[in-house]
């Protein structure tokens, strides 16, 4: 699977996985909903299970998706954007889902 992040993302998520919340844990990219051809999406700290895949970025964070939901989670673009206001937007492009 693949996931691609953004600078911003990247450095707000290293800055996130330094905290004490975090210790021993990493990120994962979870759905929160499913309707029609997209899902949301969202992230938390877990540990790893035996149905993860934990995916290596191009910015150094390694990321945790879960086989079962490949169909959504492949191809998952994790950005922060600091304006209009500070978030991470999840989208996946692979799946047309552009703005969720």
């Amino acid at each position: 699977m693949k996931v691609k992040i953004n600078r911003n993302a990247a450095k707000v998520m290293d800055k996130m996985l330094k905290d004490e919340e975090s210790e021993g844990k990493m990120l994962r990219v979870i759905i929160t909903e499913v309707h029609g051809d997209h899902a949301h999406y969202a992230l938390q700290f877990d540990h790893p299970t035996e149905h993860d895949e934990i995916v290596k970025t191009d910015k150094g964070i390694d990321i945790l998706l879960d086989k079962r939901d490949e169909d959504y989670l492949d191809g998952v673009w994790i950005q922060f954007f600091y304006v209009p206001e500070e978030e991470f937007v999840i989208t996946n492009p692979t799946k047309g889902n552009h703005g969720h």
